[in-house]
């Protein structure tokens, strides 16, 4: 056996357990910050056992040169080893993703009909259901990730992990771009309540409950705020990427 190549894997092995013991509080508050809206039935400990599967990937993986510290770029692994967890456990019900369908479209009609932001009693009559019933999918939406714009992004924005960034195509880039373009009018278009809420969870990464507290209302109510603008966001995004369909047809 190769003594050089025998110790080479033994450093990197005691190199990753020891930056793995550096950030598991890092893993343990993404998290956290994820149970925060996802349903009890989700045991912390599957998500932060995920999570250390991504900060172990990361730690052998991570390369200085890619421009991100390592936080940054571990941060990015172990959210998305927990999202695969979740995803792989698929127990979001079918009429979840259909009533959220429905709600999706029926706002994007209000809107384009009024040319402005739709009501929570405009969206619900459309649907010929309650107010409160039309919080209730609201709710399970978000519960269900269905209304992560983290998740929104991954899917139409195609951003791809920090070590293939040398191999995006500039028409790749270009959309990319245009995407996050699309993206900030659309938040800047929003209630002015709904961009607070969506400020505090995703760049201070306050959970639901925190910003309950800031805005002196119960987490019940911030879950529809969210819901509400993620909402708004997915009906206006999907509107721009129908046209940016059609011109590149």
């Amino acid at each position: 056996m190769n003594t050089g190549a025998a110790q080479y894997r033994a450093q990197q092995t005691g190199d990753a357990a020891a930056i793995v013991a550096r950030h598991a509080e890092l893993v343990r508050r993404i998290a956290h910050h994820l149970a925060a809206r996802l349903p009890s039935s989700v045991d912390i400990d599957d998500l932060i056992q995920a999570g250390m599967i991504g900060l172990i990937e990361a730690a052998r993986n991570f390369q200085s040169d890619q421009g991100a510290t390592f936080e940054t770029y571990a941060s990015i692994r172990i959210r998305g080893s927990m999202i695969d967890a979740i995803r792989a456990g698929d127990w979001v019900p079918r009429s979840v993703h259909r009533r959220y369908r429905n709600v999706v479209a029926a706002t994007r009609n209000v809107e384009q009909r009024e040319g402005r932001a739709a009501t929570s009693q405009e969206i619900a009559e459309a649907l010929e259901m309650s107010v409160d019933d039309y919080h209730h999918v609201l709710q399970d939406a978000a519960r269900g990730q269905l209304l992560s714009l983290d998740e929104y992004a991954e899917e139409h924005d195609g951003e791809p992990r920090l070590e293939q960034q040398d191999n995006i195509t500039p028409a790749r880039r270009f959309e990319q771009g245009a995407f996050r373009s699309a993206l900030g009018d659309a938040i800047e278009n929003l209630p002015e309540r709904e961009q607070l809420v969506l400020s505090l969870y995703y760049e201070q990464e306050l959970n639901l409950r925190e910003i309950g507290a800031v805005l002196n209302v119960s987490e019940s109510r911030v879950c529809q705020i969210h819901g509400q603008a993620m909402l708004r966001l997915r009906s206006r995004l999907t509107d721009w990427r129908s046209e940016v369909d059609a011109e590149t047809a």
